[in-house]
């Protein structure tokens, strides 16, 4: 991955190599973090193992709701260790109110809720991968230019009633623009028509990083179709639970939605794509 416009840790203790330890990115709430440890070096999150490469490479990642302490624990091949307490800085989310949706997309019927929760189980099994190969560390482009409508976060009232936050950024950008693969990785999932997402694709970055594209018009990559940055995936569209075309782009490590903007420069101007 690309270093995240600063170095915000590097940390080393005496007991330890020298630079035993660096984190790059953004301490945040909705953060992706980058760390590298000696190799063999085995790392958890607040008690959570997380999978390092064998360069000591791994990912850290800093939910929606996360605390404003977390605890990292390293523990060396040679025996020794390390427990640093990160201070994650909160954020102040945006509240999006949307009207006009088909009520049934809001409350959905009784006989929609076997077909959600058929759409979560798929999108769960790819979350939970492990992939051994570390496709992201290419690092990670805006998968379309356009105007961003919904940033990650931004508490949802849809046809005046609270909903659950957003989970992604929405792009707008015209029915049949092409979505570009932002990493390299490997296609998980493609659906013709998930209820809310309507036509869904998520791709694997490696080591329980993925991300989804949603509302698209269709897709243009299969199954096990390993992407580079900047492939073709298909066109944005307004398939699913959409008032508009756009893009809505997600990513999470495991199950850790995080903010996908906060790894990119500024959404170039339109134009650019």
């Amino acid at each position: 991955m690309r270093a995240l416009a600063f170095i915000l840790l590097a940390l080393g203790l005496a007991t330890a190599p020298a630079a035993a330890l660096t984190l790059e990115g953004k301490l945040t709430q909705g953060s992706l973090v980058e760390g590298l440890a000696a190799p063999g070096a085995a790392v958890s999150l607040d008690g959570k193992p997380a999978h390092v490469g064998p360069d000591g490479a791994f990912l850290l990642a800093f939910g929606h709701d996360a605390a404003e302490e977390a605890r990292l624990e390293v523990a060396y091949a040679d025996g020794k260790t390390e427990t640093h307490l990160l201070q994650i800085q909160r954020r102040e989310w945006d509240i999006q109110r949307i009207e006009g949706l088909p009520e049934r997309m809001v409350t959905p019927k009784p006989e929609d809720i076997a077909r959600i929760r058929d759409d979560n189980r798929q999108i769960a099994e790819v979350r939970a991968l492990d992939s051994p190969e570390p496709w992201y560390r290419r690092g990670f482009a805006w998968p379309v230019i356009g105007r961003i409508s919904s940033v990650f976060g931004s508490q949802r009232v849809l046809n005046g009633q609270p909903r659950a936050w957003h989970n992604g950024v929405d792009i707008a950008a015209p029915v049949g623009m092409q979505i570009k693969a932002p990493a390299d990785g490997v296609v998980r999932l493609v659906h013709p028509d998930m209820f809310f997402t309507g036509i869904t694709m998520m791709i694997d970055h490696g080591y329980g990083l993925s991300t989804v594209y949603a509302h698209m018009s269709r897709a243009d990559v299969m199954v096990g179709q390993s992407v580079k940055r900047g492939d073709p995936l298909g066109a944005v569209g307004q398939s699913g639970r959409a008032t508009g075309p756009h893009l809505h782009w997600g990513m999470s490590l495991f199950t850790v939605h995080v903010d996908p903007a906060l790894l990119l420069p500024p959404m170039p101007p339109v134009g650019e794509n």
